[in-house]
Parts: C-alpha cells; sequence; structure tokens
C-alpha cells in the first residue's frame, strides 16, 4: 500500500551543467501519475529504479518504463534489496547503463534515481555516479547529504559507491 507522501526531488547540481536528482519511488504519494509528470517537468532524460518489482507493484507503477517512455524519459531498472547493495546481477547491470547516465550528465542532461523511500539505495546510485566523475567519495557523500538528508544509509552502500574512486 502506498503511504501518501509529497513527491519531491532532491537536485544535485554538477559544475558542467548536469543535474542528479533523487527521490522516493513514484506513487508513494498515493498519485503515480502526478509523480510521473513532476518527473517529466523537472526535466529527466533519464530514471534508474533501485526498487524490485514487488515495491513498484504496491506503489501502482510497475509499469513506470511505459510510462516514461511515453514521455520520451529511458528507463532503467537495477534492483537493489533494501538497506542493501548490489549483489553480482544488479552490478552488472550498473556497468551496462552507468555510461549512457554519464553521457547525458555530460550533455547537461538529468538523472533521476529513486529507491522506496528515496535515502538508501537512491542516494547510493547517486553517491556513484559523483564518484565515478571524479568526486572525492566523502565529499560527494557530504554533498548528498547536504540535499537528500539520510541518504545512504548503510556502509555496504557507501562501500561499494566509493569502490569507484579512481
Amino acid at each position: 500500500m502506498a503511504i501518501a507522501e509529497p513527491f519531491t526531488i532532491s537536485t544535485i547540481a554538477l559544475p558542467d551543467g548536469g543535474r542528479i536528482g533523487i527521490s522516493h519511488i513514484p506513487g508513494r504519494s498515493g498519485a503515480p501519475d502526478n509523480d510521473i509528470a513532476a518527473i517529466a517537468e523537472w526535466g529527466a532524460a533519464a530514471v534508474v529504479s533501485m526498487t524490485d518489482l514487488a515495491e513498484m507493484q504496491a506503489c501502482d507503477c510497475e509499469d513506470l518504463g511505459d510510462r516514461l517512455s511515453g514521455r520520451s524519459i529511458a528507463w532503467f531498472h537495477v534492483p537493489v534489496r533494501d538497506l542493501g547493495g548490489p549483489g553480482a546481477a544488479s552490478l552488472e547491470k550498473w556497468a551496462g547503463i552507468a555510461p549512457a547516465l554519464h553521457a547525458i550528465l555530460d550533455e547537461g542532461g538529468a538523472v533521476l534515481v529513486h529507491c522506496h523511500g528515496g535515502h538508501g539505495r537512491a542516494g547510493m546510485a547517486a553517491l556513484r555516479l559523483l564518484v565515478e566523475r571524479g568526486w572525492p567519495p566523502e565529499q560527494a557523500l557530504r554533498h548528498i547529504r547536504s540535499v537528500r538528508p539520510g541518504a545512504v544509509q548503510t556502509e555496504r552502500q557507501y562501500r561499494w559507491a566509493a569502490s569507484a574512486a579512481r
């Protein structure tokens, strides 16, 4: 069952003009279509769902990819267990999508990452993107938490994101 909660996107503005957004799952507000409209209005070129199918079904957004496609927004699904870090399948998926996400950011575009609550897994993915772009992990984490308090909830999440440090 969805928890009625306003849909908000915490935005990390990159120096080169790109943006990374962090939010909770569309539909948690009780109005998935309104949340998807907010994502489109925010200007997302791509959305990365870090939730599993059961979480998406509970929020009436199991067809999120189709709904986003109808608005010309790319969708990537990298399911990770709540409070966990990526397993082998998720790691492989991340490796496959990261170049596309960075290409969007390099062009000044916007990438939204979400999990169920918009903190742990979504924060982890945002942190990974920043670290892959050359940010020192601790600096990136402080910056993310300045716009999304509570982001990155476990040591495992932090370690995976920080492991991308060059």
